[in-house]
């Protein structure tokens, strides 16, 4: 492998993983003054879900208030709604 095809590599590595590293920061950040509600979220009308969901996120699921489901709602609001803070 020639220096030049090695830098080349290098580059679109850092890029990939800057990449990488970007969309998982934008999946952690949770919106300021709301809390992830779980139980209260329509059927393809939900933020996302936890690890024990059958699909990848936001708007998938197929269930009205699927415990395992979550909706962004404001903080403080979730128990008065008839949802929890943890997925069941």
């Amino acid at each position: 492998m020639n220096q030049q095809a090695l830098v080349h590599a290098a580059i679109a590595g850092l890029f990939a993983l800057a990449s990488s590293g970007a969309a998982l920061a934008q999946v952690k950040a949770e919106p300021k003054g709301m809390e992830k509600c779980f139980g209260v979220a329509m059927a393809s009308k939900n933020d996302c879900g936890s690890n024990a969901s059958a699909h990848a996120c936001a708007g998938q699921s197929k269930v009205d208030k699927d415990s395992k489901d979550f909706k962004y709602v404001k903080t403080g609001t979730c128990t008065q709604m008839g949802g929890t803070l943890k997925p069941a």
